[in-house]
């Protein structure tokens, strides 16, 4: 792209050195470019060969900036169906999660504050309108499991199954409540 005519703006690059700039000025036959280190130099047109040129394609311009102008579309999140029907609430009703010490408590006291903190909790999540929970009870001789049973069978709007496997293993149960219940 070797020519004699400039525009400010073009990329330029001096012949005779290891020079380049951009062309600030152009005045009479004297064209003063700016170099990347910010001093402006002197040169004639025949020392000098632009290298990349100013000139735009307006319609390439045109084209990006009704590009920027149109509305973008709102970004939908959608969620996996795995996680549609993730639990939404878990609780852990293991002894030593709910009493710091529990070396003095009697079988049926134990058993007693576990049953009270899951009635709590779903009455908590009824009046909060969660749809989903899981009651981490462990495994043992089933006592607590058969409990938690016939609490969740008192509640009309409440359906109750045994937990993802793979995430609790066989020790939880995962509670539904219906949200449509008039008796919430």
């Amino acid at each position: 792209m070797n020519r004699k005519t400039f525009n400010i703006g073009d990329t330029v690059a001096v012949l005779d050195d290891d020079l380049s700039g951009v062309v600030s000025k152009l005045k009479n036959n004297v064209v003063t470019i700016e170099t990347l280190d910010g001093f402006e130099l002197d040169f004639e047109p025949n020392e000098l060969v632009i290298t990349k040129s100013l000139k735009i394609d307006l319609s390439a311009a045109d084209a990006i900036i009704r590009e920027k102008e149109q509305p973008k579309r709102k970004q939908v999140t959608t969620r996996k169906s795995k996680e549609k029907y993730q639990p939404t609430m878990e609780v852990d009703l293991h002894i030593h999660h709910l009493t710091e010490n529990s070396s003095r408590m009697s079988n049926y006291d134990m058993l007693t504050l576990q049953l009270d903190t899951a009635r709590g909790q779903l009455e908590f999540a009824i009046r909060k309108r969660i749809q989903k929970m899981v009651f981490i009870h462990g495994v043992g001789e089933g006592v607590l499991k058969t409990e938690l049973e016939y609490l969740f069978g008192r509640y009309d709007q409440v359906k109750y199954y045994d937990a993802d496997y793979k995430k609790y293993g066989v020790g939880a149960t995962e509670v539904y409540i219906f949200q449509n219940s008039g008796s919430a």
